[in-house]
């Protein structure tokens, strides 16, 4: 087992989506400030599909690691993997370098899919809606997952919805 603990972090509805036409549904600010602290330095992972909804380029102070099975597909600034297994690796080796002891782990659906059987925990933003969309997460088995941490945040003036952040970490762990 690897001393790098692997975080998932994700928002996700209460009817599972987590994401419509390439971007994410809904607008979180406050969501998104406690994520930024919670990621930097770290190294992340990362689809191709959701880097691109980035901007194609890095989040700024976190090294990327993101994947594409398309090996002609190559960014500036980022290392490139082409699959999880082999991102998991990569980025695993960046934390080490950096001193780090977690990497985080952000989607997209693809990846959430394959990254929930092997993830040490995850954070999860409960968005307090039902929104329409095209890409899910997992459904989050309470035989695998507990929850440790629970904070209700009301919608802020920049959050288009309240939410409820989780922290799950994996029973067996």
């Amino acid at each position: 087992m690897s001393d790098i603990r692997k975080t998932i972090f994700v928002a996700v509805a209460r009817n599972g989506v987590i994401g419509r036409d390439g971007d994410m549904p809904w607008r979180l600010s406050t969501d998104l400030k406690r994520f930024k602290a919670m990621t930097v330095g770290k190294p992340v992972v990362v689809g191709r599909k959701t880097f691109e909804s980035f901007g194609g380029k890095p989040l700024p102070g976190r090294q990327h690691v993101v994947i594409s099975r398309d090996a002609d597909i190559d960014f500036p600034d980022v290392h490139m993997a082409r699959s999880l297994d082999e991102a998991i690796v990569a980025a695993e080796n960046l934390a080490r370098k950096q001193g780090e002891n977690e990497i985080s782990i952000l989607g997209g659906g693809q990846i959430y899919a394959q990254a929930i059987g092997f993830a040490n925990r995850m954070c999860v933003t409960h968005v307090e809606a039902d929104v329409e969309g095209d890409t899910s997460f997992p459904d989050i088995d309470p035989a695998v997952w507990v929850a440790t941490e629970s904070l209700d945040v009301p919608a802020g003036e920049k959050d288009t919805y309240p939410t409820r952040f989780v922290v799950y970490e994996r029973r067996d762990a």
